[in-house]
């Protein structure tokens, strides 16, 4: 369904959480990690329900 929103999502909060405490390449990496673990599971729920 829709879960390159949750990736971006996570990437955007995660570079401005990381930019408030001098670390906006950290945020961006772990913003990328907890994004593609949502989007693969909205991936796989949507997967399961179309089958």
């Amino acid at each position: 369904m829709a879960g390159g929103c949750f990736l971006s999502l996570a990437i955007m909060l995660g570079v401005a959480i990381g930019f408030t405490q001098g670390q906006a390449s950290l945020g961006f990496v772990i913003g990328l990690g907890v994004g593609l673990v949502l989007a693969l599971g909205t991936w796989l729920i949507d997967r399961r329900r179309t089958r």
